[in-house]
């Protein structure tokens, strides 16, 4: 079986691994800093905090940008449900912005539509979280200008996108935002088998993230409510969770940046390939806003269901059976049931349904072979031609 998505772990991950397992660190030591420089600086951005996924990532943001009970999060319907379970967490309720047909990222036009109704309803959000799909980032300057004009808090899911750059600049940098995460699950760019980062130049905010990271604890005398009684001295001063990464995840990811480049680039040549081959086909391969240079986690394709007589399904599991992976991103996250018992309902962002309706994740990594892509491309080929 071709899988949609594969970690690719080299020598020298092995051996970082290994190095750790023979220090005196295995967790909280010095690897976690390394990484968290390492990310901070290739984003251009001034703070990065470890922690052990990318959802943990989203809750400590939501905590640490005081979205609590009363509050609202918004963010993009086609998603992993973490998107929007971080403000369920926080006690905060959830609504969805749909996707822009062409990008399936959040829609700047449905935001602004749909804040100029908050805003008279007394509605707003105090946190919107665009997704940025499959790798590519969000339109962030003009969601950065509604912010400006509404005053919310944006926090980017920018799981999918290390490596990914928008308007010249690296996502996760934070130009348009307040947090940005990653995520380090193996399917993703890189990996540290499980793993999140999220990503500020708020000096405050990356304090509260760190401590909130680690049960609410600091050693900080500046915020103890009494003198310290010597070295040993902690206190907690808020509800945290332990949310750490270990050193030997920092490790492979310390190892993993040094690769991400050479990641990207491969991918981009996977894309390339694909999107030449599937030129004469009756499908739609993913647009590129200008503005932007996805990481390409995701190579997503929507099937012209009306020129090929035959369903999704039957185009997915055929392609399952001869052996290929496939994959479906996303299940619109207002349908599941935990989100249609706080009432939401089909029909209710029908652009991110007829996406789902019709899409299919095709295998790209770094290590897919020439011989496996062309495998993947002649069956799709055989079954829609």
């Amino acid at each position: 079986m071709i899988p949609y998505a594969k970690q690719s772990i080299s020598e020298d991950d092995i051996e970082a691994v290994v190095d750790v397992l023979r220090s005196d660190w295995l967790t909280q030591g010095p690897a976690i800093e390394r990484f968290e420089r390492a990310v901070a600086d290739y984003c251009g951005v001034e703070y990065a905090v470890a922690v052990n996924s990318g959802t943990s990532a989203l809750h400590v943001a939501c905590v640490a940008l005081n979205l609590g009970p009363g509050d609202v999060l918004w963010t993009s319907p086609n998603t992993f449900v973490a998107s929007a379970n971080c403000a369920r967490y926080c006690g905060a309720s959830v609504d969805f912005v749909d996707v822009n047909p062409r990008t399936y990222n959040l829609s700047v036009d449905a935001l602004a539509a749909k804040l100029e109704v908050a805003e008279r309803n007394g509605t707003l959000p105090k946190v919107v979280v665009p997704v940025h799909f499959a790798g590519q980032s969000c339109e962030m300057q003009a969601i950065r200008e509604l912010a400006d004009r509404y005053a919310f808090r944006i926090l980017e899911d920018a799981s999918h996108a290390i490596g990914g750059r928008y308007l010249d600049r690296p996502s996760g940098s934070c130009a348009y935002s307040d947090v940005a995460v990653f995520s380090f699950h193996p399917v993703k760019i890189i990996t540290t088998g499980e793993g999140g980062m999220a990503l500020t130049n708020d000096s405050e905010l990356a304090k509260r993230m760190a401590r909130l990271r680690t049960h609410g604890i600091t050693r900080d005398s500046s915020l103890m409510t009494k003198e310290s009684e010597g070295a040993w001295f902690y206190q907690q001063i808020e509800l945290g969770s332990n949310y750490r990464m270990t050193d030997v995840q920092a490790a492979l990811g310390i190892s993993q940046m040094t690769r991400l480049d050479a990641f990207i680039q491969r991918r981009r040549e996977v894309v390339n390939n694909y999107n030449e081959a599937f030129a004469e086909l009756p499908v739609v391969v993913p647009w590129q806003h200008p503005d932007t240079e996805s990481a390409w986690h995701l190579y997503v394709i929507r099937l012209r269901l009306d020129q090929i007589n035959r369903s999704r399904r039957d185009v997915f599991d055929h392609l399952r059976a001869a052996g290929i992976g496939v994959n479906v991103h996303y299940i619109p996250v207002h349908t599941q049931p935990y989100y249609r018992n706080l009432g939401f309902a089909a029909g209710d962002f029908p652009e991110a349904e007829r996406h789902y309706r019709d899409s299919i994740t095709l295998p790209i990594f770094p290590a897919l072979r020439e011989n496996q892509q062309t495998q993947v491309v002649a069956v799709l080929e055989e079954m829609l031609s």
